[in-house]
């Protein structure tokens, strides 16, 4: 009986352990207008299918996909419902009569049509009307039994048939859920002001991450390699709030996800888009071992900066700018660039390639396989 190739889960582990790897791992996120071009490319529906032919290394798990709250129909349920949707598996969406849909929390989307492929907007924000912690109480909360893990381990199993790859559990978010339930501007003037909503809004969506994050680590943690979390905190320019508001707000709900985490010897890894320079020190001392997107058209998130800051103290990841540079270099442009930032970012491992963020519609095919050449 032959065994399994693990070539592409040791390519990620010494990378984020700072050893020099064959050569850099690679992850991937798109739209789904992308995922159409490669589907048409290849010949193939099958995402899984698509990231083998692209030599990527890792494969994302996401909690949506075990969520089954027991007053929805699972008629009314579209996994595929969301315009953010990058992994193998699906994004729990509730698809409401006139299109628009919720999310596990009650976030309401709707999509909206650009000239470059279809977008998810908010349509309300359910808990916009709330004057008090009780009223917030009211809310249709979910709770750690809304969900059944038991299909985990034959989903990573499945995925690892024959090869094993580095397998990223994505829990959510505490902050960006939070906000999309209330209003980001309100949201950020209620943290300065007059905190005690926010703070019981976060507090609620905190407590279901980490227990299902514990139940999800007791039961398959042994097939899962990274964990995965998600909050925007900056713009291009700056921080959305003060790095003293993270450290008081939301910084003890970051650090409980990663101390859960570590006690199961799992590392850690956080998306943040924008500049989030002035956070980087913060999340080091906290443990966190992987940041993600690096976007390098952002003040301050230059590769080179950050390489001769904070090389060797934190895994990056992503890197090759999806905003300017993939729409409009050519093929052989994007392979010195990544070529470029391989060398850069992960001379002495601590780097994983991928795009700055989800690599957008307006990124010609070629590019793509430029970057995965």
């Amino acid at each position: 009986m032959s065994m399994k190739s693990t070539i592409h889960l040791d390519r990620m582990k010494r990378a984020i352990a700072f050893r020099k790897p064959d050569r850099t791992p690679r992850d991937f996120a798109a739209v789904p207008e992308i995922w159409r071009k490669l589907q048409e490319h290849f010949g193939t529906q099958d995402r899984n299918a698509i990231l083998k032919a692209l030599d990527v290394d890792g494969r994302v798990i996401s909690y949506d996909s075990f969520c089954h709250p027991p007053d929805v129909s699972q008629d009314e349920i579209d996994l595929n419902a969301s315009h953010e949707r990058s992994s193998i598996g699906g994004m729990w969406r509730r698809v409401e009569p006139d299109g628009s849909n919720r999310d596990i929390w009650g976030a309401h989307r709707r999509k909206v049509t650009t000239p470059f492929g279809a977008l998810d907007e908010f349509a309300s924000f359910p808990l916009e009307g709330a004057n008090s912690v009780d009223d917030l109480k009211r809310h249709n909360w979910p709770t750690p039994d809304w969900w059944d893990f038991s299909g985990l381990r034959p989903t990573i199993e499945n995925i690892n048939n024959s090869t094993n790859y580095s397998i990223r559990y994505r829990i959510g978010s505490v902050f960006e859920t939070a906000w999309s339930l209330r209003g980001l501007e309100r949201f950020l003037m209620e943290l300065a002001i007059d905190p005690a909503l926010p703070l019981y809004i976060m507090e609620r969506i905190a407590e279901v991450h980490l227990e299902n994050l514990r139940r999800v680590l007791e039961h398959a943690g042994d097939l899962i390699d990274i964990v995965y979390f998600y909050d925007d905190l900056a713009s291009q320019e700056g921080l959305l709030l003060s790095a003293e508001m993270y450290q008081r707000c939301i910084q003890p709900h970051h650090q409980r996800i990663i101390g859960l985490a570590a006690r199961y010897s799992k590392p850690t890894m956080m998306h943040s888009c924008g500049s989030v320079y002035p956070l980087i020190n913060h999340l080091i001392k906290m443990g966190l071992n992987i940041l993600n997107p690096i976007q390098p058209s952002a003040k301050n998130m230059n590769p080179e900066k950050l390489a001769e800051e904070f090389g060797g103290r934190l895994v990056f990841h992503g890197g090759i700018d999806v905003q300017q540079f993939l729409p409009k270099a050519t093929p052989e442009q994007v392979k010195e660039k990544v070529h470029y930032i391989c060398e850069l970012l992960g001379r002495n491992g601590g780097y994983i390639l991928a795009g700055s963020h989800h690599l957008q519609a307006d990124v010609p095919l070629e590019n793509v396989l430029a970057m995965y050449s």
